[in-house]
């Protein structure tokens, strides 16, 4: 069949047909799409017309202008000569994703940057690009399904400043072959790496064999390296016994590692989660041995207030390091494209409900794939939610402050229309006022998209904050360390926070003691005082 897809473009391209090929390689709607300036990098990747698959990686040539931040780019080198080339080179090049690629039109990319061609033995080797550090596992996510183009954007931003690692990407303008395919992410992927998450590949024996390894929670589309014995249940806990968790190892590859390697993470994965299964709120605790408390309500808040619909059991990756750094496993936020309401099915527009309950829905849908029951028994431990409640307090009153989101959000947007770039997208792609897979609420237009976002957003946190307690219009000055209480403990929090320089744990707006606008000195000062005369 492929060799009869071959013929026909080369006859194609013998007749003088000047673009014989490009519906080979899912091309826009318009073609013609023409860009003179943008404030985005412009990538260029080169295929020379060959297919690009899923599966086996070809080689591309790329090449990246970035004049800098709030400088222009332009596409006409030859008039503009001596732009700055982020980077220039081959990369070995597929096509990324699952609904992402098969539910959209705009499909995404994964790269792999090289040193020369992979028909010459190219080998991968790691390059620093846009400023994110050097690495070789890239992805062009191809934000189709997300009309804002800002929802993978905003779900790393809300999680940034509390999770060990989260990826980084930054919009770009895109070119295949010459012809224009609109508004990209260049992103880092979750991986190993010492500017991603700094793991050493597990060795044979002893503490080398417990880390580090990279899995995830996923369907059955690519291979299952390990399932559960343990079901996924429901809303009360009841078993659905003929649905499964399926997990894939990552990193290392399920194919390069040793029996000892399999044996061994599958057996900690176990110990996690029968330690977890037998949790009773007054029984034993161990399974906190097994996994880091607050990187997994940090994980919760993210995927809770975007109410992602693919939220725990898909593309839930995680990771373990070696037992003498840190035995327990910690969660990546990633895949967020179809979260902050925008699913019309499982009841992912809504803004009432937990999404870490939706099993029932799933379930009575049909869907294979469920909610690991892990969220369902952490959610009945009574300090796993106090944590998760003083932790939500403190997302609220710093980058979750209600005016901090939503600016972070006409930031986004502004990025998007400043030079057009959103324009050019809805060109290539024209969508607005049409349906497309899954969205509940169908815009007009990128204004009416990112108001809408707005509003959603807006009723999801008023909800959240009823459910957990929260109350935005009464904070605790000098509560550094969220716990609800004003203590000699804080002043200590402080002084930590202002010899290391790490906000981890630290309600920055809180620690202002004296308000002045900035954390020194002089807040222990004001804090101390405090805690003698009783008053502010």
């Amino acid at each position: 069949m492929k060799r009869l897809l071959l013929f026909v473009v080369m006859v194609l391209a013998l007749t003088g047909t000047a673009r014989a090929w490009s519906w080979w390689n899912y091309p826009p709607d318009n073609e013609e799409v023409r860009l003179t300036s943008t404030n985005l990098p412009i990538v260029w990747l080169d295929v020379n017309g060959e297919y690009i698959d899923r599966e086996e990686r070809i080689t591309a040539r790329m090449k990246i202008i970035h004049n800098g931040d709030g400088q222009l780019n332009y596409a006409d080198t030859v008039r503009y000569p001596g732009q700055n080339i982020d980077y220039e080179g081959y990369v070995a090049l597929r096509y990324r994703g699952s609904s992402s690629f098969s539910m959209s039109d705009k499909k995404p990319y994964s790269f792999r940057p090289l040193d020369k061609p992979l028909e010459e033995g190219g080998e991968k080797v790691k390059v620093k690009i846009l400023g994110m550090g050097k690495d070789n596992n890239w992805a062009l996510l191809a934000p189709y399904a997300d009309k804002s183009m800002m929802r993978d954007l905003l779900a790393f931003e809300v999680s940034r400043p509390w999770m060990e690692y989260t990826p980084q990407g930054r919009y770009c303008e895109l070119f295949l072959d010459g012809t224009y395919y609109g508004v990209y992410i260049l992103t880092e992927v979750v991986s190993k790496g010492k500017h991603r998450i700094n793991l050493p590949d597990p060795g044979e024996s002893g503490d080398d064999l417990t880390g580090g390894y990279i899995m995830e929670v996923n369907r059955t589309d690519n291979e299952v390296t390990y399932i559960s014995k343990y079901h996924p249940v429901s809303n009360t806990g009841q078993r659905y016994t003929n649905k499964v968790i399926n997990f894939q190892y990552k990193s290392p590859d399920y194919e390069d590692m040793t029996d000892d390697q399999v044996n061994y993470i599958n057996d900690r994965i176990d110990q996690m989660e029968t330690a977890l299964w037998n949790y009773r709120p007054t029984g034993s605790t161990a399974y906190r041995e097994y996994l880091d408390m607050q990187n997994f309500v940090d994980y919760q808040i993210a995927m809770e207030l975007g109410h992602n619909v693919d939220g725990y059991r898909l593309s839930g990756k995680f990771f373990k390091r070696r037992d003498s750094e840190d035995a327990r496993f910690k969660m990546v936020v990633w895949d967020n494209n179809l979260s902050y309401g925008n699913a019309d099915y499982y009841d992912g527009w809504r803004t009432d409900t937990w999404i870490y309950q939706n099993n029932n829905t799933l379930y009575n849908a049909g869907d294979p794939q469920l909610i690991p029951f892990w969220w369902y028994k952490l959610n009945t431990d009574f300090e796993y939610r106090a944590v998760l409640k003083a932790r939500w307090a403190q997302y609220r009153r710093n980058n979750l402050r209600e005016d901090r989101i939503m600016a972070t959000v006409d930031s986004l947007a502004n990025v998007l229309t400043s030079h057009g770039a959103e324009q050019r997208n809805s060109e290539a792609w024209p969508r607005w006022g049409e349906y497309v897979w899954p969205n509940y609420y169908i815009a007009d237009d990128f204004a009416d998209e990112v108001d809408w976002l707005k509003q959603w957003l807006s009723e999801r946190i008023a909800w959240m904050d009823e459910q957990l307690g929260y109350d935005p219009n009464a904070w605790l000055r000098g509560d550094v360390d969220s716990n609800g209480s004003v203590t000699i403990a804080d002043v200590t929090a402080l002084i930590d926070y202002l010899l290391s320089g790490s906000a981890s744990g630290v309600d920055s707006e809180a620690a202002d003691c004296d308000q002045s606008g900035d954390i020194s000195i002089s807040d222990v000062t004001a804090l101390i005082d405090y805690l003698l005369a009783g008053n502010w």
